[in-house]
């Protein structure tokens, strides 16, 4: 494994030294948007939306595009398409028969979403994968951590079988499918222990085999990566996870924001450690983090094609869904500081697909990109338009002033009285913890990030009601609601049933 990684290092570092060939944005996805039509043009969906007449138009094809085939939920997609690949159906949205569906990782929903992965999107988020690998020598990287092992904390390897596909995590899918010298000789915590279904069992055997592991780089969802870092740590009687694995360097991490895990993270590592964050979810791998300090690196030649909507009133409804005919922009018509919700077509039968995230361009000329949260998790009762990126910069403002770990969090808003109110829902298992001044910090952060909060607060939004919950509250939930797993991820902001669901659980704990 050390040669393997020498040589890993090495490669990259030779990489540095040669300028490749860049050209512009729109050029890759206009070729990207080319192969996929040329691609689905004989599928169900492609002659039902005439792929081949759009294709014939060779200077007007992607307005053609566009014009032709709607925007679609998932609920769409799914109940006029997708249902019919699970059947057995062959060339439906995507040439042959779909081998793969990935379960969304989702939080409480009552059901999980069916994502279509293909052959060709399992090389496409290889492609990023191995992008990823050459951008670390942006990075100062320890070449010692390249030469140890990958800890990647995701969903199960055992796949179920359901007559003509298989279904599970797409983490799991993917790491079923990587290749085999990574699988072999870098990948932890190995096939043996991610077939295992249940999540606690492969947390127990990691937990019991970590010691004999020399990793140099843990992937996964904060909230979970935390719980098995804390659970290695507390086995091991050691003062830091770095008294096991000497040589942890990397931390990749994705699914949320970081933010909120920051203060409690530190208390983790003994050394210096470099967080490197990726945009993966269901529907493919998008882009990671290429360089210190930026935001995430969209991969415009993989297989996937994107529109962005601005998420404003006139495209989106009270619920977060898009309206009719929602007005789109490519990758070199977008604009820094402007809120989008991401319209994708990819390698595996998606056709101008809402994914509902949100996020903002913070170099438009890098294509470099933050998610600011989603679609339907935002808070705008009375106009304060409060995203999750709002919500968890707050809550870093307030670990970091009270010295207190707040990891887990959700909100919902309602009427009071004849205006409005928030109540927040925090994880703190401090003892000591101060309602009154926690409520106050929270308040102020929000009011210092979002102009919109801040007026509001001396208006409509009458009133903030803070509930203080045992972190372990949250995740019993998730057990409660069938949703424990490395990707599962506890909703920011509750609204409908999903918030009367929680207040019951809450209320009768």
């Amino acid at each position: 494994m050390a040669i393997l990684g020498h040589l890993i290092a090495r490669s990259l570092r030779l990489r540095k030294k040669f300028t490749l060939p860049v050209a512009a944005p729109i050029t890759y996805q206009r070729h990207a948007l080319r192969q996929l039509l040329e691609r689905g043009q004989y599928t169900a969906f492609g002659k039902h939306y005439g792929f081949a007449e759009i294709l014939s138009r060779e200077i007007d094809f992607m307005r053609a595009f566009r014009e032709r085939v709607p925007v679609c939920t998932y609920t769409e997609m799914n109940d006029n398409w997708w249902y019919r690949s699970r059947e057995g159906e062959e060339n439906v949205t995507w040439p042959g028969k779909v081998k793969y569906f990935a379960l969304s990782s989702g939080t409480s929903d009552a059901a999980s979403k069916h994502i279509p992965v293909t052959q060709d999107m399992i090389k496409s988020i290889k492609k990023v994968g191995f992008k990823q690998i050459y951008s670390m020598v942006n990075f100062k990287i320890e070449p010692v951590a390249l030469e140890k092992g990958i800890l990647m904390l995701g969903g199960t390897t055992s796949l179920f079988e359901k007559g003509e596909y298989y279904e599970g995590d797409m983490s799991g899918i993917s790491a079923k499918n990587m290749p085999k010298w990574v699988s072999s000789l870098l990948y932890k915590p190995g096939q043996r222990i991610s077939k295992r279904p249940q999540w606690e069992d492969r947390i127990r055997l990691i937990v019991e085999n970590a010691e004999k592991w020399d990793v140099g780089i843990v992937c996964g969802v904060p909230a979970w990566v935390q719980i098995v870092l804390e659970k290695v740590i507390k086995h091991y009687n050691v003062k830091n996870i770095h008294d096991i694995w000497p040589n942890l360097r990397i931390y990749i991490h994705g699914g949320v924001a970081i933010d909120p895990y920051r203060e409690s993270f530190k208390k983790l590592w003994g050394k210096p450690m470099t967080f490197i964050e990726t945009y993966m979810a269901s529907e493919g791998s998008f882009g990671f983090q290429a360089r210190p300090g930026a935001g995430i690196k969209l991969v415009l030649n993989a297989g996937v094609f994107y529109e962005f909507i601005p998420f404003n009133e006139k495209n989106f409804n009270d619920d977060g869904n898009p309206k009719p005919d929602p007005e789109t922009y490519l990758i070199n018509e977008v604009k820094e500081g402007v809120d989008y919700a991401v319209v994708l077509s990819t390698c595996a039968g998606a056709w101008r697909y809402i994914i509902g995230d949100v996020l903002r361009f913070t170099n438009a000329k890098e294509y470099e990109i933050n998610i600011v949260g989603r679609t339907k998790q935002f808070l705008s009762l009375c106009g304060e338009h409060l995203s999750v990126d709002n919500m968890n910069k707050a809550v870093e403002v307030v670990s970091h002033k009270t010295g207190i770990n707040i990891r887990e969090y959700t909100v919902c808003g309602f009427p009071h009285g004849s205006r409005f109110a928030h109540r927040w829902y925090l994880g703190c298992d401090d003892p000591k913890a101060d309602k009154t001044l926690i409520t106050k910090l929270l308040d102020e952060a929000l009011c210092e990030l979002n102009d919109d909060y801040a007026v509001e607060r001396t208006s409509a939004l009458t009133e903030i009601f803070l509930e203080l919950l045992p972190e372990s509250v949250f995740f019993d939930y998730l057990k409660h609601k069938g949703k424990v797993g490395a990707m599962i991820k506890f909703p920011r902001v509750l609204k409908g049933a999903q918030l009367d669901d929680w207040s019951n659980f809450v209320a009768g704990r």
